[in-house]
């Protein structure tokens, strides 16, 4: 799935960068009382970059599972006055503990913790997303 294709995803601007990373160009569309990114935008940005992360941890989960968040934490650092890119990872510990519970019970959780950045690699927030996935039921025929 090409989450920059989600209908607000694509709304605020959120888009795949030349490097594979996520990005949120700075626009007056995305901007606070301030005039800089706004504390919604940003988390957007790096909440999709989260579920990228997944898709491009377990491929061959992708359209057979339901991932959804079950919640996350925000904490911002500096204004965002440029465009900003996410940058997601998730230790290898965690990917084995996930497919391990996954193959087990067809559910497991994961979080994806997320720092944004801006143009001049400033940390302008980060996050962590605890994620529940469940596998999608099959009819059996």
């Amino acid at each position: 799935m090409n989450l920059t294709e989600i209908p607000f995803v694509k709304e605020i601007g959120i888009q795949k960068l030349a490097d594979g990373n996520l990005g949120l160009p700075f626009s007056e569309r995305v901007l606070n009382h301030l005039q800089t990114i706004h504390a919604a935008a940003q988390f957007a940005l790096a909440e999709t970059a989260s579920g990228e992360m997944l898709q491009i941890l377990f491929p061959d989960l992708v359209g057979k599972v339901v991932p959804v968040i079950r919640d996350s934490q925000m904490k911002f650092r500096k204004p965002a006055s440029k465009s900003i890119v996410a940058y997601p990872t998730v230790p290898d510990e965690s990917v084995a503990k996930f497919n391990e519970q996954f193959s087990k019970k067809g559910r497991a959780s994961i979080s994806v913790t997320v720092e944004v950045r801006d143009a001049e690699n400033t940390i302008t927030s980060t996050g962590i997303f605890n994620w529940f996935i469940q596998g999608i039921e099959t009819e059996k025929t």
